[in-house]
C-alpha cells in the first residue's frame, strides 16, 4: 500500500511537471493505472511464494508478535527449530559481550525494561533498548577479582518498585589481606550506584582463590538467602564458627533473625562449641545456584562437588548437608575424600552428577510459554557446556536431558518477567534467549 502511494504522488508529480508541455493527463494517467496493475500483481506473486516457502520461524514469529518482548526485539530472520523431549525452541542471540563481558556472571531484570548484569573481572553493566551500553556503571565497590572471586550475583528486592535496593554478593579484600564473600545493597540512580551499603562480610578473608559462591535468593517473607563456599578449605564447611561451606540467612537490612537455627547456643550440634548466627544451613562445598520453588516456596540449591558428586539440594533451616563428611565425590588427583556417601544427621541430595556437570546458575520454568517445560528446572554447566534439563514430580526427579550441546560455559539462567529463558555463557560473554515453537 505505501508502494503504490508512492507511485501515485510520482505520477502527480510528472503531471504537474508537464502541464507546459504537449503530453496530455489522460496519457500519463493510463500509465499510471499500468504501474497499479503491475504493482497488485507483483503482491499476489510474493505472496504466493511466501505462503509456499514459510519456515519455522514465521508462524513463532506471528504468534509472539503480541507477546512481552520488552528486552529484546523479536529475530528478524529464519532461525533453526531446536528439537527437545518434551519442548521445541528456537535460540535467538539478543547479545554479544563486545569485549566487555567476559564472564557474565549474573543477570536482573529491571522494572523498567533493563538488564542488569554483574561481570565477574569487578563492574556492573547495563542493557538499554536491547543494546549493552559498554561503560560500566560506577561506584561499585572494590572487588577482589581473582580465581574464581570477583563481582557475582545481583538480585532485587522483592518490594524493588518501591524501595529501589539492588543487592550484590562479591569478593571483598581484607585490611588484613586475603577476601571473602560480602553482601551488599545500593540505588541505581542513572549510570551511577548510590546509597552503598554494605551488609555483611564473611569470616575468616583468606588468600584461596577459589569457592566464593555466591547466589541470592529471597523468601516470602524478605528474608535474604545467599551462599558462600568453603574457600578451598575442605573441613571448613563442617565448623559452624566459620562463614565457609555455608547458607545465610539475614533481614533485607542485613540483621540476623532472631529465629536463625544457630542464634540460640541451646541449639547447637553436638560437638560444635559456637556459630554464627546468620548461618542458616551448613555443609555445602561451592552453592553457584540457588532459587524459590514456584509451589512449595522452600529454597532449592546446587553445588559444585569435586571430581563427581556435584548436587541438587533443598535447603532448610538447621541442617547439615555432609561435605566433606559424605560425598559421592573423590579428589582431583583420584584419591579418595571419604569413604561415606551417606551417615546420620547429614541430608542426602535430590539429585547428584558423576561425573560432574559443574553446574552454575538455575532458573524453574514457570508460565505459559514453555508448556512442556513447566515441571522442569535448568541448570547451566561449565564443564560440558550445555544447558541441563531436570523434569521433576514434587520432589523427584524424573527425567534429565541435554540441550544446546556445545553452547558454551553456561554461567547463568534467568526467566525473565517477560516468561523467556535468557542464558548466558563465558569466554566469550553472549546472552540467548529461547523462543518456543509454536
Amino acid at each position: 500500500m505505501l508502494l503504490m502511494q508512492k507511485v501515485k504522488r510520482y505520477i502527480a508529480t510528472l503531471i504537474d511537471k508537464h502541464d507546459n508541455r504537449l503530453v496530455t493527463k489522460s496519457l500519463i494517467m493510463l500509465v499510471m493505472k499500468f504501474l497499479i496493475m503491475v504493482f497488485w500483481n507483483l503482491c499476489i506473486v510474493c505472496g504466493v511464494l511466501a505462503v509456499g516457502c514459510s519456515t519455522d520461524i514465521e508462524p513463532q514469529l506471528e504468534q509472539t508478535a503480541n507477546g512481552d518482548t520488552r528486552y529484546f526485539s523479536m529475530p528478524e530472520h529464519n532461525l533453526e527449530r531446536v528439537s527437545s523431549d518434551r519442548q521445541d525452541f528456537y535460540v535467538q542471540t539478543v547479545l554479544e559481550g563486545q569485549n566487555v563481558l567476559n564472564v557474565p556472571w549474573a543477570m536482573a531484570f529491571l522494572p523498567d525494561d533493563r538488564i542488569l548484569i554483574t561481570e565477574r573481572s569487578g563492574a556492573i553493566y547495563i542493557v538499554e533498548e536491547g543494546e549493552l551500553r559498554t561503560e560500566a556503571l560506577r561506584n561499585t565497590p572494590e572487588v577482589h577479582a581473582h580465581g574464581q572471586g570477583g563481582m557475582l550475583d545481583i538480585a532485587l528486592h522483592p518490594d524493588f518498585e518501591e524501595n529501589g535496593w539492588i543487592y550484590i554478593t562479591y569478593s571483598r579484600p581484607s585490611e588484613e589481606g586475603g577476601s571473602n564473600t560480602a553482601l551488599a545493597r545500593m540505588h541505581l540512580d542513572g549510570y551511577e550506584f548510590t546509597d552503598f551499603e554494605l551488609l555483611f562480610a564473611g569470616t575468616p578473608a583468606l588468600n584461596t582463590r577459589h569457592h566464593f559462591g555466591s547466589r541470592i535468593a529471597f523468601d516470602d517473607d524478605n528474608h535474604l538467602h545467599f551462599s558462600i563456599g568453603d574457600r578451598g578449605v575442605m573441613d571448613s564447611a563442617q565448623d559452624l564458627s566459620s562463614h565457609a561451606g555455608v547458607v545465610l540467612r539475614l533481614h533485607d537490612d542485613g540483621s540476623v533473625p532472631a529465629d536463625n537455627p544457630f542464634v540460640d547456643p541451646a541449639n547447637l550440634p553436638e560437638g560444635q562449641t559456637e556459630a554464627r548466627p546468620e548461618i542458616y544451613a551448613y555443609g555445602s562445598r561451592n552453592i553457584q545456584g540457588m532459587q524459590i520453588h514456584p509451589e512449595t516456596r522452600e529454597i532449592w540449591s546446587h553445588e559444585h562437588g569435586p571430581r563427581g558428586g556435584d548436587e541438587i539440594n533443598i535447603i532448610r533451616d538447621g541442617l547439615n548437608y555432609g561435605w566433606p563428611e559424605i560425598t559421592h565425590g573423590i579428589n582431583y588427583d583420584g584419591s579418595e575424600i571419604t569413604p561415606d556417601t551417606a551417615r546420620a544427621g547429614m541430608e542426602q541430595p535430590l539429585l547428584h552428577w558423576t561425573p560432574s556437570i559443574a553446574p552454575s546458575g538455575m532458573a524453574f520454568v514457570t508460565g505459559d510459554r514453555y508448556p512442556g517445560w513447566t515441571t522442569s528446572l535448568m541448570v547451566g554447566t561449565l564443564a560440558p557446556r550445555y544447558l541441563h534439563r531436570v523434569e521433576l514430580d514434587g520432589e523427584q526427579v524424573v527425567a534429565q536431558e541435554e540441550l544446546l550441546p556445545g553452547i558454551g560455559r553456561v554461567r547463568d539462567v534467568r526467566l525473565a518477567p517477560d516468561g523467556y529463558l535468557y542464558v548466558a555463557t563465558e569466554n566469550p560473554g553472549v546472552i540467548y534467549r529461547l523462543i518456543p515453537a509454536d
